[in-house]
């Protein structure tokens, strides 16, 4: 690591090995959100997802464990780009802070929807979670375009969520 001064402002370097040794952190902690969330949607909760009256463009099962994958990736990416930003302030910290919140609404809407079948509840987690990331967004934005537009995607996707999440909860209540 290497600390400069760059006109008033202190910035740091991280080395290669520091910036591996990150990603290979914010990849662990977003698949570690992902392997938690696919164990709640194995066994009898599938059989529980299956017996549900599905709304329109419902997309086949096989379909969000793959899209799943990709949207953790491309989220660990954003937030490793964003954290290996040489400028030290606050509003780094604050994005990343941001980029945390939408991780952890994540991790809590799977066990509501598919381990509690708390459909409303989940459907409330996962309005908020499209502002965390829609936040999270504008945070990045500032610090690296590259890092916004890679939420881009799981902002979509919540989004559609968000309507089977509505519909699941019309349909079957």
């Amino acid at each position: 690591m290497r600390v400069f001064n760059d006109q008033g402002h202190y910035k740091v370097r991280f080395s290669p090995r520091a910036q591996a040794i990150a990603l290979a952190g914010f990849l662990g902690m977003c698949l570690a959100v992902a392997i938690a969330g696919s164990g709640m949607v194995l066994g009898d909760v599938h059989i529980w997802y299956c017996s549900l009256t599905a709304p329109p463009f419902s997309p086949s099962d096989r379909v969000f464990g793959p899209v799943s994958l990709v949207l953790y990736v491309a989220v660990a990416v954003a937030g490793w780009l964003v954290w290996r930003r040489p400028d030290v302030r606050w509003r780094h910290h604050k994005a990343l802070m941001f980029w945390g919140w939408q991780l952890a609404l994540t991790a809590i809407w799977t066990p509501l929807f598919f381990g509690l079948h708390l459909i409303l509840l989940a459907l409330a987690v996962a309005i908020i979670l499209f502002g965390a990331i829609a936040a999270t967004m504008i945070r990045f934005r500032s610090l690296s375009r590259a890092a916004a537009m890679l939420m881009l995607p799981s902002l979509c996707w919540v989004g559609f969520a968000s309507y089977l999440n509505a519909g699941f909860w019309w349909l079957n209540h």
